[in-house]
């Protein structure tokens, strides 16, 4: 199966920025609708955003006009650019396939927004 690991988190003060990024194991990456998954502290994990084959995104309303997902099939790359972070948005950032059969769930990156 395709691996995925996530890189790119940090600590950042709320209104700041961050640049995930995910890295899949196969080229096989481009034909996947790709998706970005967090999960906080006691919480299930939610669903971030979300980018087609095509590059036609879908992104939750909680980071909707904040967030924006791209991908760069050449490199097998998929990102999630982070802008006016909220303190709320802490979690550990994750990403995989948008459709089943998903791969295994790597280690994720960790997002904290604090002052």
């Amino acid at each position: 199966q395709v691996q995925f690991v996530e890189s790119g988190g940090g600590l950042v003060q709320p209104g700041g920025s961050l640049r995930l990024s995910c890295a899949a194991s196969e080229s096989i990456f481009s034909s996947y609708t790709m998706a970005w998954y967090r999960q906080a502290p006691g919480k299930q994990r939610e669903f971030v955003a979300r980018i087609g084959s095509t590059k036609i995104t879908n992104y939750s309303d909680s980071v909707k006009g904040r967030f924006t997902i791209s991908r760069d099939n050449a490199k097998n790359t998929m990102y999630l650019q982070m802008n006016n972070l909220k303190p709320e948005d802490t979690a550990v950032y994750y990403c995989n396939k948008w459709y089943s059969p998903q791969s295994d769930w790597g280690k994720g990156t960790q997002v904290t927004v604090s002052s």
